[in-house]
């Protein structure tokens, strides 16, 4: 099983930042979660909110900004012993990125299919040379859809936070996934088990709770996702 930094490490770092996916890095942990959107000059970015409040403080939403206007913006604004952390590109955090093992790589929502389109075409395009590593994940089936139009050889995973049972495993594989993405909540081991028998890989998330993990862990899941990448190290020896 491997454990997964969620947001970078969310608990105990500045979450979407490039100091947080530092942070893991120096932890010896190869494996990362984060937020994709595109902002309206067609930037990647890493955010998980469509507005700054939660993370920097200030009552501003995402998508009338461009690029070249984040760095007003510090993402570590309630981290008082952090420097200030700007809201980072994905072509930024791809260069921490460069020897990791594992980037479950989350789009957000959009609107439309148009752009869904757009957004995959250009996460594709900056993804070039993470093939081996990254697994493009969603709710959106949007999002789904054009990688499947697109034909892409990315892997992609469902990420599913209703109560939907057994149609979770249907999207998953009609939508060509080579993974399911389960809430925590609703990751029973029956469903564990049938994922493993459609064989689809399995992440399990936000897993902040010791003797759950191990508990996962004896399931065979092959993803934790945690805000406590530290913590779930020191007390899940043999993961790799």
């Amino acid at each position: 099983m491997r454990i997964i930094g969620h947001r970078g490490a969310r608990g105990e770092a500045p979450e979407n930042t490039l100091g947080g996916f530092q942070y893991i890095h120096d932890l010896g942990i190869r494996a990362v979660e984060f937020d994709v959107r595109q902002l309206k000059d067609h930037e990647l970015i890493i955010m998980h909110d469509d507005n700054m409040l939660r993370t920097t403080g200030i009552d501003q939403a995402l998508y009338p900004l461009s690029s070249t206007q984040l760095d007003s913006y510090n993402q570590a604004h309630i981290w008082l012993d952090w420097e200030k952390q700007s809201t980072p590109t994905l072509r930024q955090a791809l260069q921490i990125m460069q020897d990791f093992e594992h980037l479950e790589v989350e789009v957000k929502a959009v609107e439309t299919h148009a752009e869904a389109e757009r957004l995959t075409q250009h996460l594709t395009q900056q993804l070039r040379g993470f093939e081996h590593s990254a697994v493009i994940t969603s709710f959106d089936l949007k999002i789904l859809q054009a990688l499947q139009d697109q034909h892409s050889t990315f892997k992609r995973g469902l990420l599913i936070e209703d109560d939907i049972q057994h149609l979770a495993i249907e999207q998953a594989l009609k939508y060509d996934c080579c993974q399911i993405g389960w809430m925590n909540q609703l990751a029973t081991d029956d469903l564990l088990k049938a994922t493993q028998q459609a064989n689809l890989a399995i992440s399990v998330w936000t897993v902040n709770d010791i003797e759950r993990a191990k508990h996962l862990r004896d399931c065979g899941i092959d993803g934790l996702i945690t805000d406590f990448p530290k913590m779930m190290l020191q007390h899940l020896i043999d993961v790799h």
